[in-house]
């Protein structure tokens, strides 16, 4: 059973593109966020003068779908960010747009915890698939004593709470994604399954909501191309993209097979992606047991639950 968290932000000017910092409610670590735009500021924090690791996040020219992220540590990240605002000939970081830096408030987080959390976060990062990553190879540090490792697995998973509320996605955990999206077959569960059919072209795809994402399971089947003339989609780029990446991957039966559970959006999304051209997903989606649309389905439930 999932229980609820206290989250604490302030914005730090008064306004919601500003500086912000943000604690989670029995937790010794602190967060704050600013866009570049803001970095004179940001580096006159206190914050700053400590020990802590941070990302520096921007778009991914290459990849609209998902972030370019880097991931560093520091006892001194004031100094770090100064470097990397620095033009890239002189040593900086062109693609960031927005930081946000991790510290602890009792200042306790030492220079050989950071750089464990840093190696820990690289590669978490990297598991997630959620970012294209600019650190590369993740340094494998693992000196920390036992008690020590196990504080810092507790302040990764805040941080891993924490991040998502502050709008960066990118370690949200896919082992756990897995994990809800294919229960054991004994799970008392309630995970509800949804199905899309275009019996027509042998499709024919699964579903599962799953931490506010609708995500598409894997091994379901969808068109092997892109078939609308229309130039007015925005889901065309998805459907691409996913095909560079390897989820979509050609199928002895002529059309393309999710290789992996693909969380979107929305159900639209998904169904775009699933018949290779725009699609109203809260109809063609439907729950699998009672087969209603999951428009119907999703109303039914809110009429349940409002009375």
């Amino acid at each position: 059973m999932s229980h609820g968290r206290g989250i604490r932000l302030f914005l730090v000017d008064g306004t919601p593109n500003g500086l912000l910092t943000a604690e989670i409610m029995n937790w010794t670590g602190h967060a704050l966020t600013s866009p570049r735009t803001k970095l004179k500021e940001l580096v006159q924090r206190p914050e700053c003068g400590r020990t802590g690791v941070y990302f520096l996040v921007g778009p991914d020219p290459e990849n609209a779908l998902r972030p370019l992220v880097y991931i560093g540590e520091s006892d001194d990240v004031a100094k770090r960010l100064k470097q990397h605002n620095q033009p890239e000939d002189k040593g900086g970081k062109d693609f960031w747009e927005r930081v946000c830096l991790i510290t602890s408030k009792d200042q306790n987080l030492t220079k050989s915890h950071v750089k464990y959390l840093e190696s820990r976060l690289i590669a978490l990062a990297k598991q997630s698939g959620r970012c294209g990553l600019v650190n590369g190879t993740a340094h494998d540090y693992g000196v920390l004593p036992e008690s020590d490792q196990a504080d810092m697995a507790f302040f990764i998973e805040q941080v891993r709470v924490l991040l998502p509320v502050l709008g960066f996605d990118f370690l949200r955990d896919r082992q756990k994604l897995a994990d809800q999206a294919h229960p054991p077959a004994d799970s008392t569960s309630d995970t509800v399954t949804f199905a899309m059919e275009l019996p027509k072209h042998g499709i024919s795809a699964e579903a599962r909501e799953i931490d506010g994402e609708f995500v598409v399971l894997s091994d379901s089947k969808a068109r092997g191309k892109w078939v609308s003339s229309s130039h007015h989609t925005s889901y065309k780029p998805l459907y691409e993209q996913l095909t560079a990446d390897g989820v979509l991957v050609p199928d002895a039966s002529g059309v393309v097979r999710f290789s992996q559970d693909q969380p979107f959006s929305s159900p639209s999304a998904a169904a775009a992606v699933v018949s290779g051209r725009s699609a109203n997903g809260r109809i063609v989606w439907y729950e699998k047991k009672s087969r209603k649309s999951y428009g119907d389905w999703q109303s039914e439930k809110l009429e349940q639950a409002t009375g």
